[in-house]
């Protein structure tokens, strides 16, 4: 059953450590909202215990609603307390909550956190952060889907998806094994949405003779959603790509070169025990193509494991945005060439 049809029976209502469960948030986190902005039961039992009835659970909904969408807590509140004030309460405050998720810039700091080192970045990655904090797994899939919606992929890439991996990373390192579960989701969300997008962009296009782009993670390297995303832009622009995924051994990439005869090589090293530059240095020796026209692949690298140094001969794009500015520049002159 999703979150927002989680239902209260009729009578006392639920505790609210049963009410925690079905919204996938903790009970702290209830009675700190009841503590602080008054979302709190409008009854209890003769012993003092908490029960939340479906008028309750409803506000609570929107609460957890309004912040997964970048809402500053104490404004989500207001809202969501509005729903048992009558329906001009509520329209005043939607009318108030969403000319600010619509209206205001983008880069808005939030007052009150997702427990992630966000700084000020944009609303829609605080509300994606709080999102996966929760584990609110439909929450976090209807950010990423608008996200890409209003934004485009590279942008919510570069400003929304990578900033919210990032600080869960440095979560997970600072709190041992706490977010290691809030890493997983989002992964694996963000995943899918890359992929439907690359499935959705490259169903209309025609089987081609191009050349395509590999792209593909270093022996050991498992990090492979940098390179899904740009997978996933290349399809949207209609270039041709064959993505190897994560840990490729180095045989295995050396003999995609030589019978694929690729535009183009991109590699991805999260850390620098995984940029191998021997064997990038094979890759981009390696030649194909007929006798006595014999040609060799741009080798691009890409990640952090590689540092600030340009190593001559190799391109290195430092984002998305400016890898694609690469390969597409890397493109049109092949295309003169041919």
């Amino acid at each position: 059953m999703s979150k927002t049809d989680a239902e209260v029976p009729e009578g006392a209502g639920v505790t609210t450590g049963s009410l925690a469960r079905r919204l996938g948030v903790s009970p702290t986190t209830l009675r700190s909202w009841d503590r602080r902005y008054g979302l709190g039961p409008a009854a209890r039992t003769e012993g003092r215990h908490r029960r939340w009835t479906q008028d309750d659970v409803a506000m609570v909904l929107e609460m957890c609603r309004l912040t997964a969408a970048g809402i500053p807590p104490a404004e989500a509140a207001r809202a969501a307390k509005a729903l048992t004030d009558g329906p001009h309460a509520l329209d005043a405050v939607e009318s108030l909550v969403g000319a600010e998720v619509d209206g205001s810039p983008d880069r808005h700091a939030s007052r009150s956190g997702s427990g992630l080192p966000l700084g000020s970045a944009r609303q829609d990655c605080k509300g994606l952060a709080r999102a996966a904090v929760r584990l609110d797994a439909l929450a976090v899939q209807e950010q990423l889907t608008a996200a890409i919606g209003r934004h485009g992929l590279v942008v919510t890439w570069e400003e929304i998806l990578a900033p919210a991996l990032q600080a869960v990373g440095r979560k997970w390192q600072s709190a041992g094994e706490r977010y290691v579960e809030v890493e997983h989701l989002l992964s694996w969300h963000i995943s899918a949405t890359l992929r439907h997008v690359y499935v959705c962009a490259s169903a209309g296009q025609e089987s081609s003779r191009t050349v395509p782009v590999i792209l593909a993670c270093l022996p050991g390297e498992q990090h492979t959603l940098p390179l899904e995303a740009l997978n996933a832009a290349l399809a949207q622009r209609g270039t041709a790509t064959l993505m190897l995924g994560g840990a490729v051994p180095g045989e295995a990439l050396l003999a995609a070169v030589e019978r694929v005869g690729p535009g183009a090589v991109v590699l991805w090293s999260q850390s620098a025990r995984t940029a191998n530059l021997a064997l990038v240095q094979q890759v981009a020796a390696t030649r194909w193509g007929i006798r006595g026209a014999r040609t060799r692949s741009r080798v691009l690298l890409t990640g952090p494991g590689w540092g600030r140094s340009v190593r001559p001969g190799l391109l290195r794009p430092r984002g998305l945005h400016e890898a694609l500015v690469m390969l597409d520049t890397l493109r049109s002159r092949d295309f003169q060439d041919g």
